[in-house]
C-alpha cells in the first residue's frame, strides 16, 4: 500500500495518524495518507519563507512551469518513499475517487496545458503588461507607470475531490512568486502531489510547497494562517468564508445555458451543445449547466435533452466508455437522489429521464452506487428544482421571457447566450449575476486560458500602488 506523506516545507513527513483510502469498487485499500493537525499547520505556516522564490524572476518560473508539464504526464516521480509512473497516477486517481479512466486522463491534459501555458494564463490575469515588472516591483505600461507589491506572500488552497481539472486554477499562483500550501481533497491527493513533484523536479524549490492532508479543523486552520486563499467546497462548506475577502470562493457554479428570443426556434440545432454542457466531465465540475433558460418550447427542449441523456448507463470506471463517476459511499447517491425526489413532490415539476429509463436513478455495479443523468422539466422557474446542482449530470429547463431573464437567472458562474440579439447581450453583460460570458453556442464547459475563470488570481495575491515620477529637470 502506498503511503502519502505531508510536505512539510517540501520534505516528506510520515505522521503517526493516518487515514486509509480505499479502491472505490473492491474497497481494497489504495494508500495510507499521513495526517496533519491544526497545530503543525499553524506552525508550519508561520515559519515559511515567503520570499524563496523571489531570487527567480517570473520569466524564469514560467519556463520551470513549461518543463514541469512534459514531466507530468511523462516522468516517473516520487510519492513517499515509491516511484509514481504517469499510467499509475491516472489508475491510483481512478481507483480512489471513482472516476472513469478516460477522465481522468482528459482532467491530466487539462492540468499539463494549464502548466504548459501559464505564460497565457498570466497575460490574461494581468491584462497583458510585462511581467518583469513585477521583477523589479515597479514599470512603463501603455504610456504609464506601474507599480505592484505582493499581499499575498503564502497562499493557500482547501481542494476538492470531485475534479482533478480544477488544480489547473491554483497553479499560476507559483509562476506568480508565491509559496503554496495545499490541503488535499480526501480521495484525491494524487493531483497536487504530483504537480509539486514535478515542478520540483523542473527545478523549483521544495521550500515553497507545503501538502497537507488534514481534516476540516485543519483546513479551517489553514484558512486562517495563510494571507490568500482558495476554498473549493458546497454552499455549507463556503459559506461560513463567503464574506472574507482573503478567501476566494469556488462553490457550486450554478452555469446555465440560455436560448435568445431569436435563437428559440432554432432550439433543435443545439441538443448537442446542451447536453455536452450538462454531462461533460461525468458532470462534476461547477463549469457544467445545470440549467436549460429559454422563452418558450422548453417541454420540447427537455423531452430532446432527455432523449439523449436517457441512454448513459453506469459502466465500470476502466470501460473506455464509461461517462459517470462512481459513488463510493452508496448513502451519498441515495441522500442526492432523495433529495431530487422529494423537489418533484411539489407540483410543476417532471424527471423526464426517468421516465424514459423506466428504471430508478440509482445503479449499483458491485460496492459502488452511481447517479443516472436526470433531466427535470420544470413549469414555474421559482421552482425549487430549477436552480439546483449536484455531482452528477443534472440539468433542469425552464421557460422566462428575455426580458427579465437576466435579472432572474441569480448567481451563474458560466452563462452561454445563444443569441444575436444585440440588447440581450447588453443585459447579460451588464448583469451582475454573470461571472463568465459566452456568446454563441459555446458549450459552458469549454474555458479559454487568457480569461479568468472565476476570480482573478493576479489581483488576489498583488496589490496595484498608486506611483508616480518627478520628470528629470
Amino acid at each position: 500500500m502506498v503511503h502519502i506523506p505531508i510536505l512539510r516545507a517540501g520534505k516528506p513527513y510520515e505522521s503517526i495518524e493516518k487515514v486509509e483510502i480505499v479502491h472505490h469498487a473492491t474497497g481494497d485499500p489504495v494508500a495510507a495518507v499521513s495526517q496533519a493537525n491544526s497545530g503543525m499547520l499553524s506552525r508550519d505556516i508561520g515559519r515559511m519563507d515567503d520570499t524563496v522564490l523571489e531570487r527567480f524572476t517570473v520569466g524564469e518560473l514560467i519556463e520551470v512551469c513549461k518543463k514541469a508539464a512534459i514531466l507530468f504526464t511523462a516522468a516517473t516521480l516520487p510519492v513517499g518513499d515509491e516511484s509514481q509512473s504517469f499510467d499509475d497516477y491516472i489508475t491510483q486517481l481512478s481507483a480512489t475517487t471513482g472516476m472513469p479512466i478516460t477522465y481522468c486522463r482528459h482532467n491530466a491534459s487539462k492540468i499539463q496545458r494549464a502548466m504548459g501555458e501559464v505564460d497565457i494564463i498570466l497575460r490574461g490575469l494581468t491584462r497583458g503588461f510585462d511581467l518583469s515588472i513585477l521583477d523589479v516591483g515597479h514599470g512603463s505600461h501603455a504610456g504609464g507607470h506601474l507599480s505592484f507589491s505582493r499581499v499575498g506572500r503564502i497562499f493557500g488552497a482547501v481542494l476538492p475531490s470531485n475534479s482533478p481539472g480544477v488544480h489547473s486554477l491554483w497553479i499560476p499562483t507559483v509562476a506568480l512568486k508565491t509559496p503554496i500550501v495545499l490541503k488535499p481533497g480526501r480521495e484525491e491527493p494524487w493531483s497536487p502531489l504530483r504537480i509539486i513533484e514535478s515542478l520540483c523536479a523542473a527545478g523549483m524549490p521544495r521550500e515553497a510547497f507545503g501538502f497537507y492532508p488534514t481534516d476540516h479543523a485543519g483546513a479551517a486552520e489553514l484558512l486562517r494562517c495563510v494571507d490568500r486563499a482558495m476554498l473549493f467546497g458546497g454552499g455549507a462548506t463556503t459559506r461560513p468564508w463567503q464574506d472574507d475577502p482573503h478567501v476566494e470562493i469556488h462553490g457550486p457554479g450554478y452555469s446555465k445555458v440560455l436560448l435568445g428570443d431569436d435563437c428559440a426556434d432554432n432550439w433543435e440545432q443545439h441538443v448537442d451543445m446542451m447536453v455536452a454542457s450538462i454531462s461533460a466531465n461525468g458532470g462534476r465540475s461547477c463549469i457544467n449547466a445545470s440549467a436549460i433558460w429559454t422563452p418558450r418550447h422548453g417541454r420540447k427542449i427537455a423531452e430532446a435533452i432527455a432523449q439523449q441523456m436517457a441512454k448513459v448507463t453506469a459502466l465500470p470506471a476502466d470501460d473506455p466508455d464509461a461517462a459517470l463517476a462512481a459513488f463510493a459511499n452508496p448513502a451519498v447517491a441515495e441522500s442526492i437522489s432523495a433529495s431530487i425526489d422529494h423537489g418533484l413532490r411539489s407540483e410543476g415539476a417532471v424527471d423526464l429521464t426517468q421516465k424514459l429509463r423506466g428504471s430508478p436513478r440509482t445503479a449499483t455495479i458491485g460496492r459502488c452506487s452511481y447517479l443516472l443523468p436526470t433531466l427535470i422539466h420544470c413549469a414555474d422557474r421559482d421552482h425549487v428544482l430549477a436552480n439546483r446542482e449536484f455531482l452528477f449530470p443534472y440539468a433542469s429547463v425552464v421557460e422566462c421571457d428575455c426580458a427579465t431573464m437576466p435579472a432572474a437567472i441569480g448567481s451563474s458562474l458560466v452563462v452561454s447566450a445563444i443569441t444575436n440579439d444585440q440588447a440581450f447581450i447588453d443585459a447579460l453583460m451588464t448583469s451582475p449575476h454573470v461571472d463568465r460570458l459566452n456568446i454563441g453556442a459555446i458549450p459552458t464547459f469549454r474555458i479559454s486560458w487568457d480569461q479568468p475563470h472565476e476570480g482573478n488570481l493576479f489581483e488576489h495575491l498583488y496589490r496595484q500602488r498608486a506611483f508616480q515620477i518627478e520628470p528629470a529637470a
